[in-house]
């Protein structure tokens, strides 16, 4: 069946709803962009003090701590430790990337990491594995 042949109704009730989609996109986009902005600062600040990149009980506490919230909110935990989990790894990434600037003098490299970063989380981006920031991994 083409869209010419969907019933009026219905096809302003999809379009409603895929607004609503495309609406809350952009949000989690943009909530996103923030939490990466907050942990790239924690990364400056672990670098600055000599912290290792990766928090291994943190993780696990966000990680039970989502799928909770998860449960709460009927989403499948299981799909919420997947996204936390890629999330932290790119954490942890951008963590050893801004400590090894520190430690090479690379005074320009924060700043580039930052914006890099906020450039490549557009969805379905390539090789945006690993750029995502998290207070989880931070």
């Amino acid at each position: 069946m083409s869209t010419s042949e969907i019933d009026p109704s219905v096809q302003a009730e999809l379009n409603r709803l895929r607004e609503s989609i495309d609406n809350i996109d952009a949000a989690v986009v943009h909530m996103l962009a923030e939490r990466f902005k907050a942990t790239q600062q924690v990364g400056r600040l672990k670098a600055d003090h000599r912290l290792p990149p990766a928090d291994p009980a943190r993780e696990t506490r966000q990680i039970a701590r989502l799928r909770q919230l998860a449960q709460s909110a009927n989403l499948d935990p299981a799909f919420a430790e997947k996204l936390l989990t890629f999330i932290i790894a790119e954490v942890i990434r951008h963590h050893e990337r801004i400590a090894d600037e520190a430690e090479n003098g690379d005074a320009g490299g924060d700043d580039r990491a930052a914006h890099a970063s906020d450039a490549s989380h557009a969805p379905g981006t390539p090789g945006t594995a690993g750029t995502a920031g998290t207070t989880a991994g931070a």
